[in-house]
């Protein structure tokens, strides 16, 4: 993409002569792995802080300091783990800055990957370690964070190798430059643009984290998301090298102290000759437009809109849809095409004077996230953009009290009702096979009942991430009358040191 590429040196450039002159201090962005992200959500849930960024992970550390601080904290039963995440989260008071970090431990699992309603791979134990260099040079961040973590060659979602005793990938390596009115990122790192609790629909971390140029543009109160990158190449069945990318954007709008609206899009292009055409990388068109009523059709778009309404003092109220495809030609017959769309719905609040509550739905249709041409799934290396799985519905209903101040409990039950339709079938090749499909669950439905509790934080120099559930799933590998009885569980525990100090 040398055009792309120019394109964005350029940007680049004027991104950072713009910085200079708005003096701004640049902040690296907080992981979707911190264990001690958990807390905050719970604090955010709670409605004691305020949601940086609605929808949208992750967000700068300066993001997390900045809502911690404005939090009326006066007689309030959660003060002291406000002031406790407010001095985690605070960073080192000077313009030129530098932190090195270290992490090792291990990790124990009964499936490798990551998506415990849907166990696969082969458990056992393994150590993990990591290395996280940071720095801060006026406007720009620059961030590597190398992982050592054999647990990815039992991972089916995994992109690379398997066949290596010691895998690794980068979970962090971005450089980006800050000004007051927004940024330019390019890099990589796990995002989230989704309900609290959930994978986004559009965009989410299923996948693991690709090389991409992002885009913040705005306020507060307005403000536009951007992020576009190169997916996995594939081939045909000729043998003939099939290229394909990926774009979203996203504007997200404060209506009101309780009210705020999302509306976004993203698009998969493939093709064996195809390049990241500039009207699908323009963060300022509608991609349905450019695409089914523009240049033609060269592109698979998902339109979704996001709403979040703070329904009363203690309760938020939080929806996701995300629409693929519609038949408003042809809604009944043998030769309807069924709707491809996902939703996604979450209300939470405060729970007594310090625990928090959370109930989630969300249901995505039987063919949602594919189509006719399998290149333009929202996939890569077979593994879902947003959501990885498709034919499904699931409610889960969460508590979350904080302990000592350093750690997150957090209880929950969930039924997930799976159906046997993956986002990686073949699509149906004519109309009357696709009217033979359900909207939602196709053949036989496994159900699956979890009664877990999850754990999270940090003490000191300690960090424990966790998850134990006990699994009742009827009709089993999709057979009917099949029952299985199952413990589901993982842990990763580390020790680490940290140095950081002022660049001079």
């Amino acid at each position: 993409m040398p055009i792309l590429q120019r394109a964005a040196v350029g940007v680049a450039l004027l991104a950072v002569a713009a910085s200079a002159r708005a003096g701004a201090q640049a902040s690296p962005y907080l992981p979707l792995d911190d264990p001690r992200l958990p807390l905050l959500e719970h604090l955010i849930a709670r409605g004691d802080v305020a949601d940086p960024f609605p929808f949208v992970r992750p967000f700068r550390v300066a993001d997390a300091t900045r809502v911690l601080a404005a939090a009326d904290t006066a007689g309030g039963p959660s003060r002291a783990l406000i002031g406790q995440l407010r001095a985690a989260f605070a960073e080192l008071d000077a313009d030129n800055r530098w932190l090195a970090a270290a992490r090792a431990g291990g990790q124990a699992y009964t499936a490798a990957r990551r998506d415990v309603l849907h166990p696969a791979g082969r458990g056992t134990a393994h150590p993990y370690g990591e290395i996280r260099i940071e720095g801060v040079i006026g406007p720009i961040v620059l961030v590597s964070r190398p992982v050592v973590e054999p647990r990815l060659s039992d991972d089916p979602d995994w992109p690379g190798r398997h066949d290596l005793s010691v895998v690794g990938r980068m979970a962090e390596a971005y450089v980006g430059a800050q000004f007051k009115w927004g940024s330019l990122f390019y890099g990589q790192m796990d995002r989230s643009w989704s309900v609290v609790g959930l994978p986004g629909i559009g965009v989410s971390d299923n996948a693991y984290s690709r090389t991409e140029m992002a885009l913040e543009v705005g306020t507060r109160d307005v403000r536009l998301h951007a992020t576009g990158s190169a997916l996995r190449d594939t081939t045909d069945a000729t043998g003939q090298v099939i290229h394909r990318y990926f774009f979203a954007h996203r504007l997200g709008v404060r209506l009101s102290d309780r009210v705020r609206v999302g509306v976004w899009e993203t698009t998969v292009l493939a093709g064996p000759d195809r390049n990241f055409d500039g009207r699908y990388r323009n963060p300022l068109t509608l991609l349905l437009l450019a695409n089914e009523y523009g240049g033609g059709d060269n592109g698979n778009v998902l339109i979704g809109l996001d709403f979040h309404w703070r329904a009363f003092r203690h309760t938020t109220l939080q929806a996701q849809i995300g629409i693929d495809d519609i038949q408003y030609q042809r809604r009944s017959g043998p030769n309807r095409y069924p709707d491809r769309w996902a939703l996604s719905l979450t209300a939470f609040g405060s729970l007594g004077r310090t625990l928090g509550w959370q109930a989630l739905y969300t249901r995505a249709t039987s063919l949602a996230f594919r189509t006719t041409d399998p290149n333009q799934n929202f996939t890569d290396a077979g593994v879902g953009l947003g959501r990885n799985f498709a034919d499904m519905d699931q409610a889960t209903v969460k508590v979350s009290a904080p302990w000592r101040g350093r750690w997150l409990l957090t209880p929950e039950v969930t039924l997930l009702r799976q159906g046997e339709g993956r986002i990686n079938d073949p699509f149906p090749a004519t109309s009357a096979e696709a009217g033979l499909l359900p909207q939602i669950f196709i053949g036989t439905v496994e159900r699956t009942w979890r009664l877990a509790l999850n754990v999270s934080g940090r003490e000191g120099p300690f960090d424990l991430q966790g998850s134990a559930g006990v699994h009742h799933v009827t009709n089993a590998g999709h057979v009917s009358g099949v029952s299985d009885d199952r413990f589901v569980g993982r842990v990763q525990a580390t020790l680490g040191i940290s140095r950081r100090g002022a660049l001079r």
